[in-house]
């Protein structure tokens, strides 16, 4: 009696006989049947077998040429890997030159037919008939995705027949019932309704496909930048993702963010994630070939469709119960301003209930959430997102646009750092969190801080972050490293890319910078100067903001020493007063910065102070304590770090104590502070033309509508009030630049030579 069933997906004549073959060798004559996977032959096999008949899925792979991870795709590769559902391998391998010896038989783990019907019925409640043959095939397929990948490696991690196995399952219609229940259709109804929404969105990857993406996309990336990538942290991320499902979240600054961590992880043998995107950029021929390469086009906006949003949840939770690795941009869209914007919570909101409704045995229960830096030297693009924050509209993605992207993106414009944060166990994040409304908040916050302390400092931000702080004065070289040599002090502590350490580097780094247009340099005089052209002030500032983070607690406590200069308080009562301006910045700005909770605020702010002062615990409180400690500063970076930031909300708060009654209608609220801005930077009122930014107003306004500012009940008393604070603080960053030009006055005015 035969006691085994080989269960086979051969589709051509030469990979029956390979299977044939493989079976005698491994079985002996008459021992095992095989079984092809059409259902009709399948479901006779199964209907005769006995209790415990093994089944064996098989399959046979024709693996492609060695090659160093990182070589360009090739068009034999596509043939190599071309779908099993198509009965043309063998030829295409004689195309190829190939002999049956190429050929491998790879067979998935086995399992006994009783096994099979008591799984089947738990998972689709039928144990036997025709839902029983659809889970035995979809069970051989996924087993034999397994063996392959043990053949091919990791990144060919394939998920196959999403929507049948999600909807199949008992645990999903018995969900679906309930939801029927709620919105008065049938769950057979609400089924079929999740089906098609499945079908939409589901990733449908396919190894050639994958492969055919990379090719396709590469010119995006591959000439644009050298990637450079701290790999210490990947061996261990790659040990984790065997045990559980890894979610990246990283910075969005590109387009291209997406291909470059693909090319990362693709290079290090990770599998590829399924990239969740907006639907904006599913347009022929990137929709068609992206969807079967892992990316998962998503509505932008789904409002009340309450069957579209269990698709998503069931889908990710489908996906983290068969620990397949996730992508997502957490801010929602690219930067404007080179800062990362505040995050979206809507698909991390999915996550968490996907993973909560799974198995507790499951190891998508507590996926792990990893921060990603995707930092760049330049960015050809960065032009556009500079014009849309002086109200520019953004160009619509289509086939003319991709056309355009690719043809800029053939100049080499630098590096593309890649680095990867403090992964943080999802379970445990949102225990720390707490329960309440602001749980999922505080989870996306310390991605967000996990990111920024990933993020590597470059020259390039380090030598805009001079030259935008001098207020449209252009600077001298003895000027300019007057400020970077301070600051690279400053940041000795955190991740950094290049040298600025000598003058050579500091002049490469001014002159790249005047190649692209983003600084001038005059030679007129007797000493060159260099400076940004207020046209170039939002571009230098994509490229500044992106070392603000790192100096921001200092920042802070250069404001908090500066508000008791002029006191006379003990120590307790001077520290605590310090303790309190730095919470107040923290609330004013909290919607601008990232900042870490109170307690690690607190330490960090405190430990800022002893990198200051060593000794302030013997000079705080006493006459001139705080006033000598500011002193002995090598520059003081609040005003340059947060002076933007807070004459944005100024220019916000002061249009928004003008207006009667409710903000209704933001776009022409948005347009008046972006007149008042420009009218404003014209008279010299503000510290920079990159104050006026559509991306920093709306940062405002959510800060004005956390502050119940923007409803029917705001009083004109209470937005006048924080027109004032807001004034106030800049005052103060106005004293301490100030202050810093009277510490560097032999620097700035006097004409020192080279």
């Amino acid at each position: 009696m035969v006691r085994t069933l080989v269960l086979s997906g051969a589709k051509s004549r030469t990979e029956r006989e390979l299977v044939r073959q493989w079976t005698e060798s491994t079985y002996g004559d008459g021992r095992a049947q095989v079984v092809p996977d059409g259902a009709r032959e399948l479901a006779g096999a199964l209907d005769a077998a006995a209790p415990d008949t093994t089944v064996v899925p098989v399959r046979v792979v024709w693996p492609p040429d060695e090659r160093a991870s990182s070589d360009e795709p090739s068009l034999s590769d596509l043939f190599s890997l071309s779908p099993r559902r198509r009965g043309v391998r063998h030829a295409r391998a004689r195309l190829r030159g190939w002999s049956a010896d190429r050929a491998r038989v790879v067979a998935g783990d086995a399992a006994t037919l009783s096994d099979l019907r008591r799984e089947g019925d738990q998972e689709v409640g039928s144990p036997d008939g025709s839902g029983f043959v659809a889970f035995v095939r979809r069970r051989a397929t996924l087993a034999c995705d397994r063996a392959e990948r043990r053949l091919t490696g990791d990144r060919y991690k394939v998920p196959r027949l999403m929507a049948e196995q999600i909807v199949a399952s008992t645990a999903v219609a018995r969900r679906a019932a309930d939801l029927a229940g709620e919105l008065g259709l049938t769950p057979d109804e609400v089924l079929a309704k999740t089906s098609d929404c499945l079908e939409e969105m589901a990733a449908v990857q396919s190894p050639p496909a994958i492969e055919a993406f990379r090719s396709v996309m590469s010119p995006l990336h591959r000439k644009a930048w050298d990637v450079d990538v701290d790999t210490s942290s990947l061996e261990r991320l790659r040990e984790q993702g065997r045990r559980r499902p890894l979610i990246f979240l990283p910075s969005h600054r590109s387009y291209a963010d997406p291909l470059v961590l693909a090319e990362v992880l693709h290079a290090h043998d990770f599998p590829r994630n399924h990239v969740l995107g907006g639907d904006n950029l599913a347009f022929w021929p990137l929709g068609t070939l992206g969807r079967r390469a892992g990316i998962v086009f998503i509505r932008r906006s789904f409002g009340d469709d309450a069957i579209y949003k269990f698709a998503v949840r069931e889908y990710l939770g489908h996906l983290l119960d068969k620990r397949f690795n996730l992508e997502w941009y957490i801010e929602g869209g690219r930067t404007r301003t080179g800062k990362l914007r505040p995050p979206k919570y809507g698909l991390l909101r999915y996550l968490v209930d996907a993973a909560a409704q799974l198995e507790p045995d499951s190891p998508g229960r507590d996926p792990l959430l990893v921060p990603v830096s995707l930092h760049y030297d330049q960015l050809h693009e960065v032009g556009a997102l500079a014009a849309e924050q002086g109200g520019a509209g953004k160009k619509a993605e289509g086939l003319g646009w991709l056309a355009g992207y690719m043809r800029d993106q053939q100049r080499r414009i630098g590096s593309a750092r890649v680095r990867f944060g403090e992964p943080l166990p999802l379970r445990a994040a949102l225990d720390e969190a707490g329960e309440g409304r602001s749980q999922l908040e505080k989870v996306a916050f310390r991605i967000a801080v996990g990111i920024n302390r990933a993020t590597p400092v470059t020259p390039t931000s380090v030598v805009t972050f001079a030259l935008l702080g001098a207020g449209g004065r252009a600077l001298t070289f003895e000027q300019v490293r007057a400020v970077v040599e301070p600051v690279r002090r400053l940041l000795e502590r955190v991740p950094a890319i290049g040298d600025l350490g000598s003058d050579e580097a500091l002049e490469d780094t001014l002159e790249r910078l005047v190649s692209v247009g983003v600084a001038e340099r005059f030679d007129g005089g007797p000493q060159a100067v260099w400076s940004i052209d207020s046209d170039r002030h939002h571009v230098a500032a994509f490229y500044r903001n992106g070392v603000l983070h790192h100096l921001l607690t200092r920042a802070v406590l250069e404001m908090a020493l500066l508000t008791i200069v002029d006191t006379d308080l003990p120590q307790d009562e001077a520290l605590e007063a310090c303790w309190g301006t730095a919470l107040e910045l923290r609330d004013l700005l909290k919607f601008d910065f990232f900042f870490s909770r109170k307690r690690e605020y607190r330490d960090e702010l405190l430990a800022e102070l002893d990198r200051l002062a060593p000794d302030w615990k013997d000079v705080l409180g006493t006459p001139g304590g705080a006033a000598e400690m500011l002193g002995r500063a090598e520059l003081l970076v609040a005003p340059r770090t947060l002076l933007p930031f807070v004459e944005s909300q100024w220019v916000v708060a002061t249009v928004l104590a003008e207006q009667d009654g409710a903000l209704e209608d933001r776009g022409p609220f948005l347009d008046a502070c972006t007149g008042l801005g420009q009218q404003w930077w014209r008279q010299q009122r503000l510290h920079g033309a990159d104050v006026v930014s559509r991306e920093l107003f709306s940062t405002a306004l959510r800060a004005a509508e956390n502050r119940a500012l923007l409803g029917v009940d705001a009083t004109p008393a209470a937005r006048a009030a924080w027109r004032d604070e807001v004034a106030g603080v800049r005052d103060q960053l106005r004293r301490v630049a100030e202050r810093e030009h009277a510490l560097r006055s032999e620097v700035f005015d006097a004409p020192a030579q080279r």
